[in-house]
C-alpha cells in the first residue's frame, strides 16, 4: 500500500536529516540540509488532512510526525544559538547520572486531577520548565489509557517516546521502565477514580527544551 510505503520513507528520511544535520552542526557540512527538510515537511503534510481509516497505520503517524516535530525543535533551537554564537561546537553533553539513580526517587505526590491538563508528577525538578510564553502549536500524540494494568502497549509506547524525546533534547534517559509504568498507572488511576472521568490522556511536551509529561481526564 502506497501509505505503509510513505510511513517508511518518512521514518528512514527523518534517519538521515538526524544525519546530515549533526554533519552540519560538527563542521562536516557548510550548509544545513534544508533541502531535505523541505523534502520530508512535504511528504508527512500529505497526510495531515487526511482520515487515516486504519488504526495501526494512523498511530504509526501520529508518532513519526512526533517524533520528527520534537527534533525539529531541537534543530531550530541550535540553528538559532549557531547563528547567535552562542554554541562553540557540537551539542553540550548532560552530567554523567549514576546507574542506581532513578528520576523517579522521591518523587512528591501529584496534584488532584481537573479539566485541564496537569503536570504528571515531577518526574525531575528540572522536567518542571520555567513560565514561558506558550510555544508555537505542534503535533501531539495522545496515549489514551482506560485501564492501566492492561493498556500495556500504550505505556510502552509512550515510554519509549519519553525517552527518545529527553534524548533529543539533551537530557538523562536513564529511566527504567518499571519505575515509569508504575507512576503512570497511579496517575492513571488516581484521575480515573474522580467521578464522570472514562480515560486518561497522557502526552509528551517539550518546552525551552525540557521534556514533560501531562496527563488529561477524559469525561
Amino acid at each position: 500500500m502506497a501509505i505503509e510505503e510513505d510511513l517508511a520513507q518518512i521514518e528512514r528520511a527523518t534517519r538521515e536529516l538526524q544525519i546530515e544535520w549533526e554533519k552540519f552542526f560538527s563542521g562536516l557540512e557548510k550548509r544545513p540540509p534544508t533541502d531535505a527538510k523541505t523534502k520530508l515537511e512535504r511528504l508527512i503534510r500529505n497526510y495531515a488532512g487526511i482520515e487515516i481509516r486504519n488504526a495501526t497505520q494512523r498511530f504509526r503517524y501520529q508518532t513519526l510526525t512526533a517524533r520528527y516535530s520534537t527534533f525539529n525543535e531541537l534543530w531550530s533551537k541550535r540553528l538559532r544559538q549557531l547563528e547567535e554564537g552562542r554554541v562553540a561546537g557540537g551539542p553540550r553533553r548532560p552530567a554523567p547520572v549514576a546507574a542506581s539513580a532513578s528520576p523517579f526517587d522521591d518523587a512528591p505526590p501529584p496534584s488532584a486531577g481537573g479539566d485541564d491538563a496537569s503536570p504528571l508528577e515531577d518526574l525531575l525538578s528540572e522536567l518542571q520548565a520555567p513560565a514561558a510564553p506558550r510555544p508555537r502549536p505542534k503535533p501531539q500524540v495522545e496515549h489514551r489509557l482506560q485501564n492501566p494494568a492492561r493498556d500495556q502497549a500504550q505505556v510502552r509506547s509512550l515510554y519509549e517516546q519519553f525517552l527518545e524525546a529527553r534524548r533529543a533534547t539533551g537530557e538523562s534517559a536513564n529511566v527504567k521502565f518499571d519505575s515509569f509504568q508504575k507512576l503512570i498507572e497511579q496517575q492513571a488511576s488516581r484521575i480515573l477514580a474522580t467521578k464522570g472521568t472514562q480515560a486518561v490522556d497522557f502526552r509528551l511536551e517539550t518546552k525551552d527544551g525540557k521534556v514533560s509529561l501531562k496527563a488529561k481526564p477524559v469525561k
